[in-house]
């Protein structure tokens, strides 16, 4: 444990001391934690000692950041019965009043984005200016959760178009399903805990939060702040700690009534197996095409080049939508290929925290390992490298690739890293086709001048959003958000997420019972 004092006379920028607050056991109050520091965890709305401490490690420097403290399974057990009692009360809490409580939350957190964006870079490596838009983003979320809420609305039923519904005035109202059991991974520590949270709370849900292993202090500074902006205590808990312990209690305790994940297909679909009949909501794997077509201007393609360089390379290619595949017209792949890698080679590697660096560490050394190992298959099996593809202290150079075996992990899986594949197709049905090649289904992005084309690729790929004359890493945050395939069930965006967590009940009334 340590004294607020610690801040005095600190300047280290990786510390980020002196604008913080720390309270309790070495807890976060206002947006950030000091060097060394002991978290713990937050249930019914106070630090509760942890039932063990792990180090967290900065991806980029490898420097101890904090001693993060895990949850137990007991103690996950306890912070769900809180989430439950609190949920009888919570549940009655007006519409305007959940919004307002929302709406306090973003003010806070866009008060505090300065310390907080710098909190996102240090624990998941994620470059100065991505965390600053991360939190623009987040900041919004909050606020479309605040307009979810008082905007939550039923139908009405006609059902006299059946012979026997005459003499009936029916309609649907939606009521909460209780306790969220929320997890969240470390790309968007900030906004798909937002995701998450904010749609919750504007249904009357409760939560139970475990945020990433690598991204739990962005979700632990949600603690005071949403204390601060009046959320009554118990409707927010937040254990981190190891998922392999967790998931059990999380996905199949009695008290919990909905599970929303965000993570790899393969724990995805364990969590599936267990829920049971509880409602599911899973955002998943992705390697997202990108289909360019012939007949663009020189103009068109380099911008679509710069585009794809951002939607490809962009946090290192760390984001569930970022461009892995791109299928190009062969009349333009050369001059479209040379774009790609002459932009890719001017992005800046660096310190997260350097506000010019484009491209910093990858997570951990497995993620850095392993595609280093899949770009090394690719290039036995004939792939050639225009860009890039070397890793070294888990930074990976923007790497682009060409003629890449159509059986290689670089097109099957998700690299979920700074890599794209550029494919050369004879015409517009084979990309369709290619685009499909894929277990995933999540967005997919098409340039063309082409309204046929749009349409056919609007019409036949498989996937929960094509984004037309736009890359697939494209998403604002109430536009529905979710895949097929195994890229998941459910949809998130903040309404869409808010109606997830709701039942819709029938109401139905009979006229002249007692004439």
């Amino acid at each position: 444990m340590f004294p607020d004092s610690i801040c005095q006379g600190r300047a280290d920028r990786h510390a980020n001391v002196c604008a913080l607050t720390v309270s309790g056991k070495g807890n976060l109050k206002d947006g950030g934690i000091s060097m060394g520091a002991e978290t713990h965890v937050w249930i019914d709305g106070d630090w509760e000692e942890a039932s063990r401490l792990v180090p967290l490690m900065s991806p980029y420097s490898n420097d101890e950041i904090a001693k993060i403290g895990y949850a137990s399974p007991e103690q996950v057990e306890r912070a769900i019965r809180v989430a439950a009692r609190a949920f009888k009360s919570f549940r009655e809490v007006p519409a305007w009043r959940r919004a307002e409580i929302l709406r306090k939350a973003a003010q806070l957190i866009d008060e505090r984005k300065d310390e907080l964006a710098d909190t996102i870079v240090r624990e998941a490596g994620k470059p100065l200016k991505a965390a600053r838009v991360e939190l623009e983003r987040t900041v919004e979320t909050y606020r479309f959760a605040a307009e979810a809420a008082r905007n939550l609305r039923g139908e009405s039923i006609p059902l006299d178009a059946a012979p026997r519904g005459e003499h009936y005035h029916a309609y649907t109202v939606y009521r909460p399903v209780g306790v969220v059991a929320a997890i969240t991974p470390f790309n968007f520590p900030m906004n798909l805990v937002a995701h998450k949270v904010g749609p919750a709370i504007a249904a009357g849900n409760t939560i139970v939060l475990k945020p990433a292993e690598q991204t739990p202090l962005s979700a632990l500074v949600l603690g005071h702040i949403f204390q601060d902006a009046g959320l009554p205590n118990g409707v927010l808990n937040i254990v981190p700690g190891d998922g392999r312990e967790l998931s059990d209690v999380l996905t199949t305790h009695p008290d919990v009534a909905y599970v929303t994940f965000t993570g790899s297909p393969e724990v995805g679909k364990l969590i599936r197996a267990k829920a049971g009949l509880r409602k599911v909501t899973l955002e998943l794997g992705s390697n997202s095409p990108l289909l360019i077509d012939d007949g663009l201007t020189d103009k068109q393609l380099e911008r679509v080049a710069a585009e794809t360089v951002a939607g490809a390379f962009s946090y290192s290619g760390q984001v569930c939508i970022s461009i892995q595949r791109v299928y190009v017209h062969r009349h333009v792949f050369d001059a479209f290929a040379q774009l790609v890698v002459n932009k890719a080679k001017s992005l800046r590697i660096g310190d997260p925290l350097d506000a010019d660096t484009d491209v910093s560490a990858l997570i951990n050394d497995k993620a850095a390992q392993r595609l280093a190992a899949w770009v090394d298959e690719a290039k036995a099996a004939g792939a050639k490298v225009l860009a890039g593809g070397t890793v070294s202290q888990r930074v990976m150079e923007p790497t682009v690739l060409t003629n890449v075996p159509s059986d290689a992990k670089l097109l099957t899986e998700e690299a979920f890293g700074p890599v794209v594949v550029i494919e050369p197709v004879a015409a517009w049905d084979e990309a369709v086709t290619k685009a499909n090649q894929s277990k995933f289904g999540l967005n997919a992005g098409v340039f063309t001048n082409s309204v046929e084309h749009a349409l056919q690729a609007a019409d036949e790929i498989e996937s929960g959003a094509v984004l037309i004359n736009q890359v697939p890493t494209f998403r604002v945050d109430h536009m529905p958000y979710g895949g097929v395939k195994e890229s998941g069930v459910g949809r998130e965006g903040v309404s869409y997420a808010m109606y997830e967590m709701m039942e819709p009940k029938l109401i139905a009334f009979r006229r002249g019972l007692l004439d």
